[in-house]
Parts: C-alpha cells; sequence; structure tokens
C-alpha cells in the first residue's frame, strides 16, 4: 500500500506517518510512505519512509508527488486561521489553489485512489451558546479560513461524485492538546493553556473563560484518519463530509482540570491577555455539534478533558519539557 501525506513534517502528519508505519491500514501494512512538505522532518530510519520538499502550490510539485502507483492520499497540508486571516492570497493558494492541484492529480490516476481531507469546525457560522450543529447544517463561515475549508470540501465532494477520487472529508474539532510551540491559529491558545504551565511556562489566554471550544486529541485524530482510509464509502453515498466526535468544554472548565493536574502553580501560570481578533474568530465556531453519524460508522471522540490531558501527559509532556529547556 502506497500513502502520501501532504502536510507530511508537521505534528499531524508525523505522528500519522509512525501510525501507519506500526499498524498500517485495516491490517495492510504501509509498503512506501511519502512525506510532502516545505522542509523535511526527522529521520524515521526506515526504507520505507521518503520526504517530497516543496510547494504544495506548485503544479509541477504536486504532479510529481501525486504518482499513479498512490493509494492513498491524506491531505492535511494548509495554512492556519490566524494566518489566512492576515495573509489572504497566501490562504486561497493553499488551502484552495492547492487542494484542487491535489484532487487533479489524483484524477489521472485510474485506480481513483482514497483522498482524506481534513477540514475544521470553522466552516460553521457563529451560533447560540446552546446550538447544536447537525449533519443538515449550513456552512456559514466568517474567516477566510473557514471559508477555504469549505471550499476545498465541495471541491472533494464534487471530485468524489464524478468518480476521480474516493474522498471523505473529516471536519476536526479544534486539536488539544497539541505538543510544540505556539502557532498562527487562533485556536493556538486551546493547547497553550494546558501545554505551556504543565511545562513550566507562563501561557496568555486571548479569550475569556466563559468562551466555548469543541475538541478532540491528537490521538482520536490520528485515529480517525486512519478509520477513514479503510471506511466502505458505500455507506456515505454523496454525504462524505463527516462531523467528527469531540467534547464541548468552556476555558474556565479546561483550566479547572489543569489546576488538578499541575496544582494552583500550574493554574497561575495562564494570564488573562484579551486579544479581540481571536476572540472573534473563535467565537464564530460553533461548541458542539451531533456527532451520531460518526459514532456509528466507527469514529471514536474522547471521554472528557481530562482525559485529554491525561493522553498529553503520557504522550508528549516529556518531549515537551526536554525541547522547551534546550
Amino acid at each position: 500500500m502506497n500513502i502520501l501525506i501532504t502536510g507530511g513534517a508537521g505534528f499531524l502528519g508525523l505522528r500519522l506517518a509512525k501510525t501507519l508505519l506500526n499498524d498500517g491500514v485495516d491490517g495492510v501494512a504501509a509498503s512506501r510512505l511519502v512525506l510532502a512538505d516545505r522542509a523535511t522532518g526527522p529521520d524515521f530510519d526506515d526504507p520505507r519512509v521518503s520526504y517530497a520538499i516543496g510547494d504544495i502550490a506548485d503544479p509541477a510539485f504536486v504532479n510529481r508527488i501525486v504518482t499513479d502507483d498512490i493509494d492513498i492520499v491524506f491531505h492535511l497540508a494548509a495554512v492556519v486561521s490566524g494566518q489566512a486571516e492576515a495573509d489572504f492570497d497566501l490562504g486561497l493558494r493553499v488551502n484552495i489553489d492547492a487542494s484542487r492541484l491535489v484532487l487533479n492529480a489524483c484524477r489521472h490516476n485510474a485506480d481513483h485512489p482514497r483522498v482524506v481531507f481534513t477540514s475544521s469546525v470553522a466552516v460553521f457560522g457563529p451560533v447560540a451558546a446552546d446550538e447544536t450543529i447537525g449533519d443538515a447544517t449550513a456552512v456559514d463561515p466568517r474567516s477566510s479560513y473557514g471559508m477555504e475549508k469549505a471550499s476545498a470540501e465541495l471541491l472533494l465532494k464534487e471530485y468524489s461524485r464524478r468518480g476521480f477520487v474516493d474522498g471523505i472529508v473529516l471536519r476536526l474539532p479544534t486539536i488539544s492538546v497539541r505538543p510544540g510551540r505556539p502557532n498562527q491559529a487562533a485556536s493556538s491558545f486551546a493547547s497553550g493553556i494546558i501545554r505551556e504551565p504543565l511545562s513550566g511556562s507562563g501561557s496568555p489566554c486571548p479569550v475569556p473563560g466563559s468562551t466555548g471550544l469543541w475538541l478532540l486529541s491528537p490521538r482520536r485524530a490520528v485515529e480517525a484518519m486512519v478509520t477513514a482510509a479503510s471506511l466502505d464509502t458505500s455507506a456515505l453515498g454523496t454525504a462524505r463530509v463527516i462531523n467528527l466526535p469531540g467534547i464541548s468544554v468552556t476555558v474556565d472548565e479546561m483550566l479547572a482540570v489543569l489546576a488538578d493536574v499541575g496544582g494552583p502553580h500550574a493554574r497561575a501560570l495562564v494570564t488573562a491577555a484579551p486579544d479581540p481578533a481571536v476572540e472573534k474568530i473563535v467565537a464564530s465556531w460553533p461548541r458542539s455539534w451531533d456527532h451520531d453519524r460518526a459514532v456509528g460508522l466507527g469514529f471514536c471522540g474522547d471521554a472528557n478533558f481530562r482525559a485529554i490531558v491525561d493522553a498529553f501527559v503520557e504522550d508528549d509532556l516529556d518531549g515537551q519539557v526536554a525541547a522547551v529547556a534546550v
């Protein structure tokens, strides 16, 4: 089985790659794994893995990496929300134009590869605090990032309808807790207010404590991608978009778990730092959606936010502390 991951040197791409190398897809081992990104990542010391370094919005590069023998494409490459809002043209180029290039390259593969595309909660517009998004809820993005993800969703659905690819869109909740450094995503604080304090560093919180978020752990996000790679799409029909399971939690509730896990000192490291631009973007995202269909298809969410934090402590905290100390 030959697999391509765009954004393969990113956090989720690398974690997905490790899972695929260890477990394969539905019991079938990965025979070749191409990680496409702007820069190389760590050495896997595995002959099945290769990096393809280039610009995902460059047609020549895309045509070079989407070879005729590719069976599965995980399209993760994207410009994050805050960066897409700050640089409109870059967001269009990477989040829409590059997605079309990847799909069009797959179109010319006679085997019509499975394409798993990661979308976002940001495709929806503002909703009431107690409103739950359903499968029939229309997208109404209020950010450039959300618009770009919604556009790419439609592209994948059309390419699937025409039989050019066998595509699945996974709408991801906000992923927390991500290891590493803060980035330009509007949701970056959703990891930072846990990651930094547990590592001994301060973290600003740009939104009020009452702000609600819809969250999924990195563990469950990667599991969902692997599940999607082998899902029987005949059960989906034309409904190729899946709202993944998540948990609804407020920032105050997240900080209460932080205090429980890390103690009052860790909680004191989070300070209020209001940012109206971030607050506006995050407030436009729903805090919950109906995920019964996803659960019925075999996708799993996290039990609660404590389980998400415990997973971060188990999987990533030691490495995070070591990285901060360098």
